[in-house]
Parts: C-alpha cells; structure tokens; sequence
C-alpha cells in the first residue's frame, strides 16, 4: 500500500493542476465587434470538438449551422453534426422567443451546451457571428490548425441594435463590380452586423441592371470608351459615335440570385435607379429621353454640370421609367427603392417648351417646383407598387414627397429637416460616412477623393444629432456608409476602403452609445484585423501610420516636428539619421527640434516591437533658409503656404494641397526671387511640385533659374523642360537644375504654368519649396 500511495498522490495533483491550467475569462478577453448591449462572463468553457451537435430543426438553422460547421472542418480538422435529437451535452441549439425584437437574440454558452433565442433567422444568424467571434482567430483559416483549443468562455450575451438600418452603398457605376463581390460584401456585412446594401445602379458612367424592355441601356449604356489611363476629372467628353468597350452590367438573374443570398444573411438590397440626373448613360442609349434629343456619349470620366437630365415635360419620360420600375420591383423585394434625386442642374428645363408647359399647367413657379413634381409623380407611382421611395437630401427642395425617406448626405441638416417634416431619415454625411475619402497622410495612400474620414472620426458617428427632439430622433432609422467608385477599379481596391472602417461604423450603429469608447474599440480591433489577415481581406492599416506636422523657427533656424497616431496614448518611436527602428529607439514624447539637414523615422509599437509602415522622412537644411523672397508673381490668396517665407521654411507638403504647405499660382507662371543676403558659391535649386490633373493641378512645363548680385542683371544658368503628359494619379515631383557653381546674392525662378489643360480647365501650378544648394 505505501508503494501506492505516492502515485495517488501523483495523480491527484495531475488532475488538480489540469483544472486550475483552464483559461479564466475577463471582459478584457471579449473581442466582439460590434461590441454587445450587455455581457457577463461566468466561470468555465465550452469547448468544440468533433463530437459537438449542432440542433437544427429547419433548413435555415441547418444552413446558417453549416456556415459555422464548415469552419471548424477548414482549420480544425473536424466536422461537427447536424442532428434534430438534443443530447445530453456538447451541442449548440436554436430556441424561438416571439417576445424578442426581430434582430435580438441571446447566446447562453456554459461547459455543457450554447442557446441562441431569438425571434427569427436574423437573432440566430447574429448570435453565430458573435460565437464566431469567441472562438481563436484561427478558425478564419482555410488549413487545419494543429493542437488548436477551440474554447469559448462561459458567457451570457443579450444583444441586440440600437439602430435598425445599417448600411453600406456599393458604387456599381464608376467602377463595375460584378457578382462574386458582391456575395463577398453580403458575407463580410454579416460579420459586422450590417444589415443593408445600397447598389448604386445606375449614373452617368454606366447603367449597370437590365431592363428587357430597353436593351440598349445595356447595350450602349453599360459601357464606356476606356480613358483609364487619364485622372478621373481630366478624361475628354465621349463622341457617341464611337463605341465603348469598357464596363459591365448584371443580369436580372444575377440580381434575383444576390437578392436571395442576402435575405439568407439578414441583408436587404436596396437598389438605386438615379433620376432625374446623373443618368447620361440612360440618355446616351435612348436620346428621346431628354429635353432636346441630344446625343450624347457614355462619360468616361468626371462630368459637371451634370445638365443631361431626363426631360420633365414629355410623358413618355415617365413612361420609360414606370416600365423600368416595373422590372426593378420583379427583382427586388426591398421595402424601399432608392431614385437618387441629387445634383440636377436644371438649365435646359429652363429653355425646353415641353418643360415649361408642363409648369405652366401645374401652376409650378420654378424648376425647383418642377423637380418636386418629378419627385411626387414617381413616388406615387413606386407607392402603387408597394413600395417607399429614397432620395438623397435634394429632394427638399420643392417640397418633399409625402411619404418619402430622405437619405441626408450633404452634412445633417437635411436630416434635420425632413425629420422636423415627420419624414423618415438615413444619416449618411459626407463626414465621415464617405468611404471614398482618404483614411490616412496622403503621400502613404492610394488615390482617393480630396478629404478626410480616419477611423477614428468613423467611430464617432451619431446618426441622431444632439438638437433633434425625442420625437425627430424617432425618425432617424440609422446611418449608412458610402463608397463612391470614381478612383477604385477592383475589388482590393474597394476592400481597401471599406475596412476596417466599416468595423468602426458597425459599432456605432448597433451598441448602445453609453457603452462606445475608443480605447475600447482599438483593443478589440487588433483582433478583427488577424481575422481580415486569414479571410484574405485587403484591409487598410492607416491608422497604424505615424503622421508628422511641423512649425518652423526662422528666426532660431530651427523646424520642430510633431508625431502623432490614431490610437490613444500611442507608443510612437524614433531614430534620427540611419539607425535601424529598433527597442533602441528614442520615445516620443515632444515636439523634435531639428537645426541641420536629418532623416527622421519612426513608428507605432506594440510589445516593444514596431507596427505598420515605418514614417521616414528627411528635414532639408539649405542655404536658402529663412531668407527674403520676393513674389513678382503673386500667389494665388486660397494657397498662401506658409505665407512671405513658405518657400524657404525647410517644410515640405504632402500629396494633400490643403495642408498649409502649398503656394499656388492659377494659369500665371511663378517667378520668384530669393535675396541670400550676402554673396554664396551656389550649383543647384530644387523646385518642389505637385501634380493631381483631376484636381487641375499640373506640372510646370518648365523651369529656369537665373543669378544676380545686384537684383537688376540676370542670366540664365540652368533649365528644366518637359512635356505635358497625362498622369492618372497625385505625384510629387522635384525638378532639379543643376549648373557650374556661381558666387551670388539673388535668384530668380521662374515655373511656366500649362495654363490650359487639354480638357479646357484653367490650370494650377503648386510649389511647396525652394531648394538651394
């Protein structure tokens, strides 16, 4: 017996340690985006395994199951079952609770089974994502996961949204995404606990559904003559003689069987048909459509003013458009019906006869008026349908529909209004719902429409505007991101600029705003992005990027530079000159002051170990630093730089001309003269530039310097020229003239403005600095 006893005791220890070897949950560990209207964590675990059943009692519940269960099969190496009995343990059931809201549900996980109650497919949907979202990142991945614990803690989850419309609109017009990425966004929505896709159909650049009656909306309209290779904004008016060959357009059966996919996912599409403007490519393929029966060509580019419009005044316009709507309602079982309604200059209403008589016997006092009764008409027409009509907040102007929702882009105000009116209301301003909008510095990121939504301005969103009543907030039915198409031509691009920022408005759209922090979100954010990693999302790590600003002291020769990031209280570091980015590196904590010529890098850390892109940048000290410049050009009063000494502060600008760096001259040249104050050996000036043509900035065609030393006699000592060229993207271009070395006091430089863009555009010209060497 005493030989038996030390092993007992063995044993007894061998369990006891197993126990206390279990993971213990904190809130801390809960990683769930959008975070959950109310947790509690108890003690224990429920662990998958290949003996776990999965109770489904409806073909529903098995396939939103299988979803799940094919996960565990990719990276666990098991397949869970589907079973109709309830065992004794080790199962995940599905119970119906009628006195749930509809998108509500409630997970119960202990160590012995998981519940999720709701009152439908969307709670249970819903309450499998967050169990999605309990399990190892790693049940993301598409290979078996060796030796991996698929645990969940012990937990009960009662969630539900605050908001009952969160969407996101897809721009299928500028750029044609087709099917499969659609399905790919129907799933990703899912993730978030998004629950709307707004398909943008239909706009100048293409019309993008089929309409059998009018074959030639896809015919004609669906494509464009390829001018990719200019900027969006810079891209030459379209003969309609010649025909397009690029563009794309999805099928009624396409559409029904993405429609479909979607109810699958709790997500409803909403489809867009644009009336009365930005419907080019309805005009292109059928010119009876507008005022005059002009021809026109499908734009391949940016159009403004956007005055092709469908005619008013001829009946058969509305004729062409309730036989398209009555194919649309075939497709789409949607609620609503989005008409657009936005941005319609109205100058040929003004001179169409048929538009004017139409006025005239309705007693319409101005185009306003008569954009309203476009509005009212169709509305009551969409209404026969069975249907509620959307538009953008243009349709106040005139008098608003009767039974309209107003989709408020263009700030909140319209929102305001039409809720003030008793009209439902979508959120969706510009700032910060326009995903099209750069994310991060614009010299780290791709090309995207000129301003600004980071994350973190995302995540502090509220569709309900602190001025409204209680019962003006009752008619906001939520918000909704957009992501217009002009600068993204594939799905990675797209992808790019949806997340995570679309983790970010999830959150604010479903969690109670009491519950929302910052701090929070970052942490649990980590997470989600190992999750984009293995589901082979190109999400963008801006927030991870380190930005710079700077002040110069022209008095003390001195420029001071700032560090700053996304995260709060970011762990941001920095080396100066060619020292590696290491744990050696130097903690920011103040602005750096820099005196000589000197490359500064840096970034964020997390565990003492450096994240995202690496900031590098070089801190240029010439010898025309803090001198005198005289303008014999002036600048244009919208770009003044940084004022009389922009020129010469050692402070470069970005790829975004608004950030205070940039001189700007319109179609006048610049000629400048910087007074060194004393006589120095000089060989080289460097002219800073930058060209974004879609914004009608331009390279200079050329550069000449010239020296003096008494400011009276100049001659020439270097140029520069090129040719125009057609340039797709924002560049930054420093054109160098270097020459035998000369001892003086005064140098001129003159930068020849394009003047005229090929397009007809009045041009800029943009400098940032004056290099002299």
């Amino acid at each position: 017996m005493r030989t038996l006893k030390p092993l007992f005791v063995l044993i007894f220890l061998a369990v006891l340690t197993a126990g206390y070897s279990q993971k213990v949950y904190t809130e801390k560990d809960i990683k769930i985006i959008p975070k959950p209207t109310q947790l509690v964590i108890n003690k224990g675990v429920f662990e998958f395994s290949k003996s776990t059943k999965f109770i489904a009692v409806t073909d529903f519940q098995k396939e939103i199951s299988n979803a799940l269960i094919s996960k565990f099969e990719k990276a666990g190496g098991f397949r869970p079952e589907l079973s109709t009995a309830i065992p004794n343990s080790n199962y995940v059931q599905f119970k119906v609770d009628e006195t749930l809201e509809k998108e509500a549900y409630i997970l119960d996980v202990n160590s012995k089974f998981i519940t999720i109650t709701a009152k439908g497919q969307a709670g249970f949907i819903y309450g499998l994502e967050s169990i999605r979202q309990l399990l190892p990142v790693v049940i993301e991945s598409k290979n078996v996961i060796p030796k991996q614990k698929w645990q969940i803690p012990s937990l009960l989850i009662n969630d539900k949204p605050r908001f009952q419309w969160r969407g996101l609109m897809l721009d299928l017009s500028r750029h044609f995404f087709d099917k499969n990425y659609i399905l790919a966004t129907i799933d990703r929505l899912a993730m978030h606990k998004m629950n709307v896709l707004h398909l943008h159909l239909v706009d100048d650049q293409g019309w993008r559904i089929e309409i059998k009656k009018y074959p030639k909306l896809t015919e004609v309209g669906a494509w464009r003559v390829d001018q990719e290779s200019l900027s969006w904004n810079a891209r030459l008016t379209t003969n309609p003689d010649e025909k397009g060959t690029y563009g794309g357009f999805l099928t009624q059966d396409e559409l029904k069987e993405i429609v479909k996919y979607a109810a699958s996912k709790n997500v409803e599409i909403i489809p867009e048909i644009e009336m009365p403007a930005h419907v080019s490519s309805a005009i292109a393929a059928y010119p009876e459509l507008a005022c005059f029966d002009q021809r026109i060509g499908v734009p391949s580019g940016g159009l403004w003013p956007i005055t092709d419009i469908y005619c008013a005044g001829k009946e058969t316009t509305f004729e062409f458009l309730q036989n398209v709507i009555d194919e649309v309602v075939t497709i789409f079982p949607s609620k609503y019906i989005h008409i657009g309604g936005d941005e319609a200059t109205k100058t040929n209403w003004d001179k169409c006869p048929n538009c004017q008589k139409r006025m005239q016997e309705n007693g319409l006092k101005n185009s306003h008026e008569l954009q309203s009764y476009f509005v009212k008409r169709m509305e009551k027409y969409i209404n026969s349908k069975g249907k509620k009509l959307i538009g953008w907040d243009e349709i106040l102007e005139g008098g608003l529909a009767p039974e309209a929702t107003v989709m408020s882009w263009r700030g909140t105000k319209g929102g305001i209004e039409a809720a003030e009116q008793g009209h439902d209301v979508i959120m969706t301003p510009e700032s910060p719902c326009y995903f099209n909008f750069y994310q991060g510095p614009q010299n780290e990121e791709p090309l995207a429409f000129d301003a600004y939504n980071p994350l973190n301005k995302v995540y502090e969103f509220d569709p309900v505007v602190s001025t409204m009543t209680p019962d003006q907030a009752k008619h906001v039915l939520g918000g909704q991101a957009n992501l217009w198409a002009e600068f993204l031509s594939s799905p990675s691009a797209s992808e790019y600029m949806i997340f995570p920022r679309l983790a970010a408005l999830s959150e604010t759209l479903w969690s109670p705003k009491e519950s929302r922090n910052w701090n929070d979100f970052t942490t649990r954010l980590t997470s989600l992005l190992q999750r984009y990693n293995y589901l082979g999302i190109n999400y963008a790590k801006s927030a991870y990027l380190v930005t710079a600003s700077s002040t110069a002291d022209l008095a003390q020769k001195q420029i001071n530079v700032t560090l700053k990031n996304e995260f709060p209280n970011p762990d941001i570091r920095y080396v100066l000159g060619n020292k590696p980015l290491d744990q050696q590196a130097l903690k920011y904590t103040n602005p750096i002051p820099f005196n000589g010529t000197t490359i500064l890098k840096a970034s964020l850390f997390q565990n003492d170990k450096p994240v995202g892109k690496t900031f590098t940048d070089t801190i240029v000290f010439h010898k025309g630093v803090g001198h005198k410049v005289s303008y014999l050009t002036p600048y244009n009063g919208n770009y003044k730089g940084d004022g009389p000494f922009g020129m010469v502060n050692a402070i470069r600008g970005s790829k975004n001309f608004h950030d205070g760096q940039w001189q700007a001259w319109l179609v006048n040249d610049m000629e400048i003269v910087i007074d060194l104050e004393q006589q120095l050996n000089i060989q080289q000036v460097i002219v800073g530039t930058l060209e974004s043509q879609g914004a009608g900035i331009n390279f200079p065609l050329q550069v000449k310097v010239l020296v003096s030393n008494d400011s009276i006699n100049y001659k020439e000592v270097g140029k520069v020229n090129r040719t125009y060229a057609s340039n797709p993207v924002s560049e930054l271009k420093d054109f160098i003239i270097t020459f035998d070395k000369q001892n003086t006091r005064f140098i001129k430089i003159i930068a020849v403005n394009l003047r005229k863009s090929p397009k007809g555009d009045s041009s800029w010209l943009f400098v940032d600095e004056i290099l002299v060497n």
